[in-house]
């Protein structure tokens, strides 16, 4: 499923094979465990971050997604009933959630391919991120290492520390292809 999307939409996705275990792991290492919490995926495809981000999360919490692929979609509600997936583009993030009956969020995990976009729409996805986050809330993302010399990620990396008062790169996961630095941030700035 993610080979042929891949392949279908080049401009959409940002990965020739899908997201590691150990990158998930490393993902879902920042998910509130305690107590129910509200979290949203940005872009999951096909779910890959999905499982781990389920298992941390404490009894009572929601998790949701937001995903532009209608195929993608109902592979997501089919594969994973239990995520509450909403079609949509994550440009309009305030409006799906309120259609959802969610105004804040206490973690956002972007699979959003960060370096296909233009610098000035990744500040506005970062704004629309950091709009629906509550005060401690965390936004994590992740960055392949391949591509740490190109403009585009050079860009948004800038636009994290414009958009957060915390950037926190964490280690690299090597165990992934191609091996990926997993970024956690805290406190947007206004």
């Amino acid at each position: 499923m993610f080979v042929g999307r891949a392949v279908q939409n080049p401009s959409k996705v940002g990965a020739v094979l899908p997201t590691s275990e150990h990158v998930a792991r490393a993902v879902a290492d920042v998910v509130p465990s305690h107590g129910p919490s509200t979290v949203l995926e940005l872009g999951p495809g096909t779910g890959a971050l999905s499982d781990p981000i389920r298992e941390r999360v404490a009894p009572g919490s929601r998790h949701l997604a937001v995903e532009i692929d209608p195929e993608l979609v109902r592979y997501l509600n089919r594969t994973k009933p239990w995520l509450e997936v909403i079609h949509g583009d994550a440009f309009d993030l305030r409006k799906l959630l309120a259609d959802a009956g969610v105004d804040r969020v206490d973690a956002v995990i972007s699979s959003i391919p960060w370096t296909l976009l233009p610098g000035d729409k990744q500040r506005e996805l970062l704004h629309e991120a950091a709009a629906v986050m509550t005060p401690g809330g965390v936004f994590t993302t992740v960055t392949y290492l391949t591509t740490l010399w190109r403009a585009q990620t050079k860009e948004f990396i800038g636009a994290l520390d414009d958009t957060f008062d915390e950037v926190f790169p964490r280690s690299a996961v090597w165990r992934n292809v191609p091996p990926a630095r997993v970024y956690a941030c805290r406190r947007p700035k206004s």
